[in-house]
């Protein structure tokens, strides 16, 4: 007896799959989760790490500067090559003091003026050098704020010169280096000078230094002047001006001033003294 065959009927239908449902809100919150993870994990390195800011800011710099255009590069380039230019620039070589030189006309007097004190305020009266600013009450300690009368008003020494604005300035003061500090009279000296350079930076300043005295007293000596002087010489070199040596011209052997230069009658220096002065401009020029 022969067996059945099973017929098994296969469904037309197609059996389904588990469909995978895409949620958005899952999503999210992997998102929220992630980025929490991350920021907990910056700040504890921030905290935990003092310089770990700074160095980010480093990163992004070096960043920008390697990844900057061309034209940054160039600027950059450009900034230091100036600097390095203004630092080789070649600086004015002054020789303190001025050594001796061919002498010029006496018409090198008409485009300079003086600033003095009672030491050479008769210049005028002997020689070619007419434009004097200063007065008696002038010196080296009250040089930048004591106001002289003159055909500009009453003004300062300063305001002066830059109202006149000369080829050169010579400066000689110093008539209270018996009644002031050294230190004091120099300090004021040189904002004078400084202040005038600064402001008239083609003009050629000398600073001269003081004469002798015809005899000690008891404030005023030869050692004293000599040591005002040397810091005169510092002071001129320093401040990049010129200095001349009117003390040496009007000394005598035993280191006074010679006697033809003073006149005991008088109480002040002669016509010689003020020639040789002007003499000694003439043969001294930078």
């Amino acid at each position: 007896m022969s067996k059945k065959g099973t017929v098994h009927h296969i469904s037309s239908k197609k059996r389904s799959r588990p469909k995978v449902r895409f949620n958005f809100w899952v999503l999210v919150i992997i998102f929220v989760i992630s980025f929490g993870a991350c920021f907990g994990l910056y700040m504890l390195a921030a905290n935990t790490h003092d310089d770990f800011l700074d160095d980010d800011d480093k990163s992004s710099s070096a960043v920008q500067e390697v990844g900057g255009d061309g034209e940054d590069k160039q600027d950059a380039t450009a900034a230091t090559d100036a600097d390095t230019a203004a630092e080789a620039a070649p600086q004015v070589n002054i020789t303190n003091p001025v050594p001796q030189s061919e002498a010029v006309d006496e018409s090198y007097f008409d485009n300079t003026c003086i600033i003095t004190d009672s030491t050479l305020l008769d210049i005028a009266s002997y020689t070619n050098l007419k434009d004097v600013i200063g007065s008696a009450e002038l010196n080296a300690s009250n040089c930048t704020s004591l106001q002289i009368t003159s055909a500009y008003g009453v003004v300062t020494a300063i305001e002066t010169v830059q109202l006149k604005k000369p080829a050169n300035l010579y400066i000689m003061l110093g008539s209270d280096i018996g009644s002031a500090e050294i230190d004091a009279m120099i300090a004021a000296y040189t904002d004078l000078v400084d202040s005038v350079h600064s402001y008239l930076k083609d003009t050629k300043i000398y600073v001269m230094q003081l004469p002798p005295v015809a005899y000690d007293t008891e404030t005023v000596t030869n050692a004293r002047i000599d040591e005002y002087n040397s810091k005169l010489l510092a002071m001129a070199t320093n401040s990049g001006v010129y200095c001349i040596d009117t003390n040496v011209v009007l000394k005598s052997a035993e280191g006074t001033l010679a006697p033809e230069y003073w006149s005991a009658e008088e109480g002040k220096m002669t016509e010689a003294a003020y020639k040789a002065i002007s003499d000694y401009i003439r043969t001294h020029i930078a």
